[in-house]
């Protein structure tokens, strides 16, 4: 009896001794992977801002991510329309609108005509804020992003982070199954959530609040960052004709008194560049209380940068507004970086940035540089289409809008009086080839024999969702758009000034490095799922650009 009990005690410690081994060599052969993804999304980012202030970046923005990183030169949007929330979801689900739902920052529902904001979820309630800025959720976006992909390889233990001041920055990028996601609330100059990801924000978040940061720095105004004669947009700024002003202002001049002008309003940071500065504080802070990159697999920090839309869609490209803001958003990204070289380590995360549109130049400043552009009005159009189609048909408002340059019919009306659908296409196609400023209007559900160039269908086929998307595609001439005022600028084309943005790798598993040939959008969730070494999203359609990677032979 003492035998055998002895024989099993050495049994089960020599068990022991090979089970703890067999974990030492689990371990110690991991698969490599950086401890830390950062996505940054720069809102309307044009790709030649890249080069357009090259000469004034500083060596630890975008500088270093160009000389220590791998930019992709030519990254095209294979949509349309260009707009904020889908882009969002492309850069992360690698899908485009025909799958991941997505079809516009709003679209309009076919079934009801109702229309939907992108991140609307009238099942929660906000989180840090007794406004209704924060019922909002993820619940819209169809497919998986490489966030939630990232969420499933390691069974949930990957902390996600979504931090923008926009809310559909903030929310698309996270997933469905982040941690968090934070947007900011002009009504309390505070950064809320949802009860989609917690019932109370974090005590780190709470702190982060009660030092009203966004207050701070509207007190300190804004100035340019250098003497105003030296930048390369100076001799057009000022010009009421090309850039809008702020409310209580004369003109869009420097110095801009915003410790005046924003009047207890923190939303007011939206549109300057210490909005981006606000963003990248609160990132900063959740690196730190929330410990990403110290946790035993990838963490991950979706962030979007949506000053720069605000500012470029009140000034215009061709403003120092825009341009200062570049080289302060530059001295931003440098302070990050070194903040992460000493958080998580130089070389132990993997960083990449981005855009999820550019912007148009403005028309009146191409027109008066005897550039051809133009303006489409398309309340104007709505009008015209509903009063031909009410004298044929009789009856009223058979458009219910123009949304993201897509005919939207009147679907309940149609059904109930069984009016063509058919005929009321065909009439209105021809109405609209007839208006300035329209190069095409092609019947969505035909695009793929439309007699229009092969690029150009393909990006209206893939910005197509039969649930959620018109019927008519409208196609302007180049330099013209359409639902914006006359000062500023907007996007929301296929054109390369809408369409063509930056892509810039840099860090953990990346080669230092640039490529010309054509990569899409919908090319980097895959990048990063075989960088992570995990499953592409659901809807990806996109391909890795190997070429970034460290390993990849050519």
């Amino acid at each position: 009896m003492k035998f055998r009990s002895l024989f099993f005690a050495v049994l089960l410690i020599a068990t022991g001794v090979s089970a703890q081994n067999k974990k030492v060599t689990a371990a110690s052969s991991a698969l490599p992977r950086p401890k830390l993804v950062v996505g940054i999304v720069v809102d309307q980012m044009r790709w030649d801002y890249l080069y357009r202030y090259y000469d004034r970046y500083q060596a630890g923005g975008f500088k270093r991510m160009l000389s220590e990183g791998f930019t992709c030169e030519n990254t095209l949007i294979p949509y349309i329309p260009t707009v904020t929330a889908i882009g969002h979801s492309t850069v992360y689900t690698g899908s485009v609108p025909a799958i991941h739902g997505m079809a516009g920052n709003d679209f309009i529902i076919q079934a009801t005509g109702k229309s939907m904001y992108c991140t609307a979820d009238s099942t929660v309630n906000t989180v840090g804020s007794t406004s209704a800025a924060g019922k909002m959720s993820p619940r819209n976006l169809l497919a998986t992003t490489i966030t939630d992909e990232l969420k499933l390889a390691t069974n949930f233990r990957s902390k996600v982070i979504g931090i923008a001041l926009k809310d559909r920055g903030g929310i698309l990028p996270a997933g469905h199954v982040a941690n968090a996601a934070y947007w900011f609330d002009d009504a309390t100059g505070s950064w809320i959530s949802s009860t989609f990801y917690m019932n109370d924000l974090p005590a780190w978040v709470k702190t982060f609040n009660s030092q009203k940061n966004a207050e701070k720095y509207l007190n300190q105004d804004w100035n340019t960052l250098y003497p105003i004669n030296t930048y390369v947009q100076s001799a057009p700024d000022n010009s009421p004709k090309y850039e809008g002003k702020f409310g209580g202002t004369d003109a869009p001049t420097f110095p801009i008194k915003t410790s005046i002008l924003y009047k207890g309003n923190a939303g007011m940071i939206r549109s300057t560049p210490y909005g981006n500065t606000l963003t990248l504080d609160l990132a900063k802070a959740a690196v730190d209380n929330e410990q990403l990159g110290k946790n035993v697999v990838t963490d991950f920090l979706a962030v979007s940068l949506s000053s720069t839309d605000y500012v470029g869609h009140q000034f215009g490209p061709n403003s120092v507004e825009v341009e200062d803001t570049y080289l302060r958003l530059d001295n931003d990204l440098s302070a990050f970086f070194i903040y992460l070289d000493a958080k998580v380590g130089k070389g132990n995360y993997s960083v990449f940035l981005t855009a999820d549109h550019g912007a148009a130049h403005n028309p009146q400043f191409l027109i008066d540089h005897n550039i051809p552009a133009g303006y489409w009005d398309e309340s104007a159009a709505r009008t015209q289409l509903n009063k031909l189609l009410e004298d044929k048909y009789k009856q009223k408002n058979l458009v219910l809008g123009l949304n993201n340059y897509q005919v939207n019919f009147n679907n309940v009306l149609i059904n109930k009086e069984s009016i063509s659908e058919e005929a009321l296409k065909a009439d209105c196609i021809v109405a609209l080839q007839k208006q300035s400023g329209v190069a095409y209007a092609v019947d969505l559900q035909r695009a793929q024999t439309a007699n229009i160039p092969e690029d150009l269908r393909t990006r209206i086929i893939n910005g197509y969702n039969v649930e959620r998307s018109g019927v008519i595609q409208i196609i302007l001439k180049p330099g013209w758009y359409g639902g914006h005022g006359g000062t500023g600028t907007t996007h929301g084309t296929w054109n390369p000034y809408d369409a063509h943005i930056p892509l810039v790798f840099m860090g953990w598993g990346i080669k230092h490095g640039s490529l010309v040939r054509e990569t899409y959008m919908t090319d980097i969730a895959a990048t990063l799922a075989a960088l992570l070494h995990i499953q592409a999203p659901s809807g990806n359609i996109g391909a890795p650009i190997g070429e970034v990677l460290k390993w990849f032979k050519d």
